[in-house]
């Protein structure tokens, strides 16, 4: 089982935009061959080996990386079913937290 270490994060993507940030955290937690390979922004995560446990871990990693909290409410397929769909949910998240 993989253990993310959150104090990785924030450190190589700091500068980039959100979706960097975003496709940055999806390639550490889907490890090797995800890392050198492109990321389609539409393709389904978990056809690009997006595990339930990996899963968790990229919510925690947005949490940590974007300083806010998914609701409960937000965590459904739909918002985790691929790059432009995390990358809508934390807009939305963003902007009504007052964070942009």
């Amino acid at each position: 089982m993989m253990v993310w270490d959150m104090s990785e994060l924030g450190t190589q993507v700091s500068d980039s935009t959100p979706r960097e940030r975003l496709i940055g955290l999806i390639r550490q937690i889907l490890g090797p061959p995800a890392a050198s390979r492109p990321l389609p922004i539409d393709a389904r995560l978990s056809e690009l080996g997006m595990s339930s446990i990996k899963m968790v871990n990229l919510m925690l990693a947005i949490e940590v990386e974007f300083k806010l909290t998914i609701p409960q409410a937000e965590i459904t397929p739909e918002n985790f079913e691929s790059i432009v769909s995390v990358e809508q949910l934390v807009r939305r998240l963003r902007a009504s937290s007052g964070g942009g």
